[in-house]
Parts: structure tokens; C-alpha cells; sequence
């Protein structure tokens, strides 16, 4: 889709902005299957912290996609500060399934995700300038 835009990307490394779209895409949806999946389990209490930190990671990570779909008019500075919140909300939510990861494949699954999109958004800030 972006190479259909017809307006410059603005010096954007375009390999890193799709798998920065995508990164983010795949780690909304694998953070709010896992809240789901920790809902469902028996020690839910247990899990508060990690099913916050997931819904709070997804939320982040569809904005960030959404932003950075977004070619015309694009702001440098915003589009730096949503990939370090995004970035920031990967790194807690990887840490916080990574915690959980030896009892729910789920968390594993999602800790991995997180790590892929934060390294993502990191690529892409770097290739910024």
C-alpha cells in the first residue's frame, strides 16, 4: 500500500517503515490474545499486571501502525515519539510475559512479539536520523 502513496516518504528507509507497520500489527494482536488467554486462566488474579500491560501494549502499538501509515503531512517529531512509546510499551509488556512465559505458552508467544516490534520501532527510529 505505501508504495501506491504518491507523495515522497520523506527519506524513510521504506523496508524498515513496513516491517515497522507490520511489527506493530502482529504485536496488537498477539498482546490482546494474550489478556484474553490470561483471562481465562485459573490463577487470573495472578495475572492483573500482565493483562493491563498487554491491553496498554496493544492500544500503543495499533496507534503506532495507524500513525505510521500515515504519510502525508507526517510530523519527524511525532512519529519519533510514538515509536518510543511504542518501543517503551513493547519493552514492559516483553518483560512482563517474559515473567510468565515458563507457565503460559501464550505469554511466551506474546513476550516474542513484543521484542519484534519494539527491535522494529528501534530499527526504524535509528533510521530517522
Amino acid at each position: 500500500m505505501l508504495e501506491t502513496h504518491p507523495q515522497d516518504q520523506g527519506g524513510i528507509d521504506r523496508e524498515a517503515l513496513v516491517a515497522c507497520i507490520e511489527a506493530c500489527v502482529e504485536c496488537a494482536q498477539a498482546c490482546t490474545a494474550c489478556a484474553d488467554a490470561c483471562l481465562a486462566e485459573d490463577m487470573v488474579a495472578d495475572l492483573r499486571t500482565c493483562i493491563r500491560t498487554n491491553l496498554d501494549c496493544a492500544d500503543v502499538c495499533e496507534a503506532t501502525g495507524r500513525v505510521l501509515s500515515r504519510r502525508t503531512g507526517h510530523d519527524a517529531d511525532v512519529v519519533r515519539a510514538v515509536l518510543e512509546a511504542c518501543a517503551a510499551a513493547c519493552k514492559a509488556c516483553g518483560d512482563e510475559c517474559g515473567g510468565h512465559a515458563d507457565m503460559h505458552e501464550h505469554c511466551r508467544v506474546c513476550a516474542e512479539s513484543c521484542r519484534r516490534c519494539e527491535q522494529a520501532c528501534r530499527q526504524l527510529l535509528s533510521s530517522l536520523g
